[in-house]
C-alpha cells in the first residue's frame, strides 16, 4: 500500500495533494553539504506520508555520506552526468507526476524543475538556507523562504502554508 500524501486546501490557490516530494540537496536541504538535524528529523516524520527524492549535482560531494543517515530517500547524483542538471531535473519531475510534486531548489539548475511543478498545479518552492537563492529560481517558484526546515514545515504544520499563498 503507498503511502497517504498529504492534501493541503488553499482557499482561492488550490487544493495541494502532495505525493512526493523532490529536492535540490546543496544549499536547499544542506548548508555548506551538512544536513542539519533538525532537517533529517522532518525528512523522518515526512517520510509516513509522502516519498522523498533528493536529485543534486552534489557541489560538496558530501550528500551520499550525510542522506545514508536517512535511508528512505531515493538519491540520483547528477555530478558524473552532463552539464545539463537543469533539463535533468525537469525531466526528472514530469517521469513523477510534477502536480503532485513538493519542490524544493536554490540554484539556477533548479529554475526549470521548479517551473514544471509550478505549472502543473504542485507547489514549487524556493530555499535560502544560508547560500543564497538565484532568481531564477524564486521567479519559478510558488513561494520563497529562508531555510530548509522552514520549507519542511510548510507540509508539516498545513496552516503555515495556507497562509502563506490564500489570497
Amino acid at each position: 500500500m503507498g503511502k497517504p500524501g498529504i492534501t493541503i486546501e488553499i482557499p482561492r490557490f488550490r487544493t495541494l495533494e502532495i505525493r512526493t516530494m523532490v529536492s535540490d540537496y546543496t544549499g536547499t536541504l544542506s548548508c555548506t553539504g551538512k544536513l542539519s538535524p533538525r532537517v533529517r528529523e522532518q525528512l523522518l516524520m515526512l517520510n509516513e506520508w509522502i516519498d522523498i527524492h533528493v536529485i543534486s549535482s552534489d557541489s560538496f560531494c558530501t550528500a551520499v555520506e550525510e542522506l545514508s543517515q536517512v535511508p528512505f530517500v531515493i538519491f540520483k547524483d547528477l555530478s558524473k552526468t552532463s552539464d545539463a542538471h537543469d533539463s535533468a531535473k525537469q525531466k526528472y519531475v514530469e517521469g513523477l507526476n510534477a502536480g503532485n510534486i513538493f519542490a524544493l531548489g536554490n540554484g539556477n539548475n533548479d529554475r526549470l524543475m521548479l517551473h514544471t511543478v509550478k505549472k502543473a498545479g504542485g507547489l514549487a518552492v524556493a530555499v535560502d538556507n544560508g547560500e543564497g537563492c538565484a532568481t531564477d529560481a524564486f521567479l519559478n517558484a510558488d513561494l520563497l523562504i529562508s531555510g530548509a526546515a522552514n520549507a519542511l514545515k510548510l507540509l508539516l504544520i498545513k496552516n503555515s502554508c495556507k497562509a502563506t499563498l490564500r489570497s
